[in-house]
């Protein structure tokens, strides 16, 4: 029992040093000459998507810089990073995941929307990435659910962040919030919120039928 709480302390050191050290900001300053060369631009923001998860970073930085250096054509491989680059704390999640209320919950909540479903709405919702990453984790979510699950709800975020990178003459951390407009925030999660009414509401008729 001590064990992933000694790894889980660990980790999240790591994490708020890495935050603290290293900004979004220092990246997005070497961006213009590292999108100046398309195999220079795979390999750094590929390498990114690999520890991205221990500073703590947006995973739409991921997609606004591929969209800043090859345009709209670079939507699959925005879509193919987030999905990378949110594996590792999910994977985490998973190993250390022991036995607790919070698995219990996550596993009967999961039951009750689908591993798919619910990875997708919560994709949708304005919850930060890592965290729905732990929490399937936690969940005992198949890896395979989760990545297809993941593909789907990051999809309109790799999207508007790929158009949101294409759009600027100069790529800045300001840029990040052309990606978190609050209209489309809020579709989103409209669109996450629909997809756990039906199961949602399967399971209270289920309840009061019983």
């Amino acid at each position: 029992m001590k064990r992933p709480r000694l790894v889980a302390g660990l980790a999240l050191a790591v994490l708020l040093v890495g935050a603290f050290v290293v900004s979004p900001a220092a990246v997005v300053s070497h961006a213009t000459w590292v999108a100046a060369d398309p195999v220079r631009l795979v390999v750094a923001v590929s390498l990114l998507a690999l520890v991205r998860p221990l500073l703590a970073w947006p995973t739409t930085l991921l997609a606004l810089i591929v969209g800043y250096g090859l345009g709209p054509i670079g939507i699959p491989f925005a879509l193919a990073l987030i999905v990378l680059t949110s594996i590792p704390p999910f994977i985490f999640a998973r190993r250390f995941r022991g036995t607790s209320r919070l698995a219990e919950v996550g596993e009967q909540t999961v039951a009750i929307t689908g591993s798919v479903r619910g990875v997708t709405a919560s994709r949708l919702l304005p919850v930060p990435s890592d965290v729905v990453s732990v929490a399937a984790g936690v969940a005992n979510v198949r890896l395979g659910a989760f990545a297809l699950g993941t593909a789907l709800g990051e999809l309109p975020w790799a999207i508007a962040g790929v158009v949101a990178g294409t759009s600027v003459e100069t790529l800045t951390t300001d840029s990040l919030q052309a990606i978190v407009r609050p209209e489309f925030v809020a579709l989103a999660a409209l669109a996450g919120c629909a997809l756990l009414v039906p199961p949602a509401y399967r399971r209270y008729r289920a309840g009061t039928e019983a």
